[in-house]
């Protein structure tokens, strides 16, 4: 299905489908085939006829543009510094799931450590939709539960624990409307 970015009468079938391979490739959640097929899918349901070599130039296109950036990137990019923290939630106990599908299947991901009784002082975590308003917008919405998957709340010590090493990590966030923003160029290299 086309991410809706751009979208209204004026918008082309073609250019939702060239939108949908950029955020795709630069998510870098897929493999260069499931995007390809992603693409594909999502050209055949917009644009009928004409949808398999849009399909194919869009996602080429997407990937040499990103080729291109990628020379001017900084050597750490924000990228990098989100890995790094989440590399130290993980070691205080805060399970990070990138990209999953929506609570539910955060939800399914405790369950297997629930019954290993592993101790999860939290789980942030966060949907591609989500990875795809970070590359557009440059803010990473990020979920943030305490282990009970109870949703946090201002003042609780776990989001202040998070916010800050988000921060130690050179990202800075904050809590609105249920969620950490974190701020943020989603750059990850292909």
């Amino acid at each position: 299905m086309p991410v809706p970015f751009r979208s209204g009468p004026k918008v082309s079938p073609a250019a939702r489908v060239r939108d949908y391979a950029r955020v795709l490739v630069r998510s870098g959640l897929l493999t260069d085939h499931e995007v390809a097929a992603e693409v594909t899918s999502a050209a055949r349901a917009d644009v009928g006829a004409g949808a398999d070599p849009l399909a194919v130039n869009a996602v080429g296109d997407a990937r040499a543009e990103l080729a291109d950036e990628q020379e001017s990137w900084p050597t750490v990019t924000d990228f990098d510094l989100l890995q790094d923290a989440f590399d130290e939630l993980a070691t205080r106990g805060v399970v990070v799931l990138q990209a999953v599908a929506d609570h539910w299947a955060a939800t399914a991901e405790l369950t297997p450590r629930d019954e290993r009784t592993e101790r999860v002082v939290g789980v942030a975590w966060f949907t591609s939709a989500d990875v795809w308003h970070a590359i557009e917008h440059g803010m990473l919405e990020v979920n943030l539960w305490h282990g009970d998957s109870a949703n946090v709340a201002p003042g609780d010590d776990l989001l202040d624990d998070v916010v800050a090493v988000l921060g130690r990590h050179g990202l800075a966030a904050h809590f609105d409307e249920g969620r950490l923003e974190v701020a943020m160029r989603w750059q990850r290299r292909r």
